[in-house]
């Protein structure tokens, strides 16, 4: 499960960024098209984050749809699959969305 060894990377540049300071929200953002498995992510998360600055904190996911534009039409079309085709026909589609998987943000708790 590939998805252990990428919360771990989450946590560990989360708790660098965090410098220390307790963490209380971390959100991701998750391609639909990217391969990752959000449930395992949300699995491992509390584990790996054990004895770190973001142990305890809530994790939101946010899962983004695929898109492309096609070279042939010119269109913007959602793809549900890599594999999906422009209503054209055409199959020349150049990525928008749906392959990301960025730390989208994290919320630090105030400090006493």
């Amino acid at each position: 499960m590939h998805e252990l060894g990428i919360t771990r990377n989450i946590v560990a540049i989360v708790s660098e960024a965090a410098a220390g300071r307790p963490v209380r929200r971390v959100t991701l953002e998750v391609g639909r098209l990217s391969g990752v498995m959000t449930d395992a992510i949300a699995f491992c998360f509390d584990t790996v984050a054990q004895g770190t600055a973001i142990e305890g904190a809530k994790l939101d996911i946010v899962e983004i749809d695929g898109a492309a534009r096609c070279e042939s039409c010119g269109a913007e079309v959602a793809t549900p699959t890599l594999f999906a085709a422009c209503p054209c026909g055409s199959r020349r589609l150049v990525r928008l969305r749906g392959e990301e998987l960025n730390i989208k943000s994290m919320e630090l708790m105030e400090a006493a």
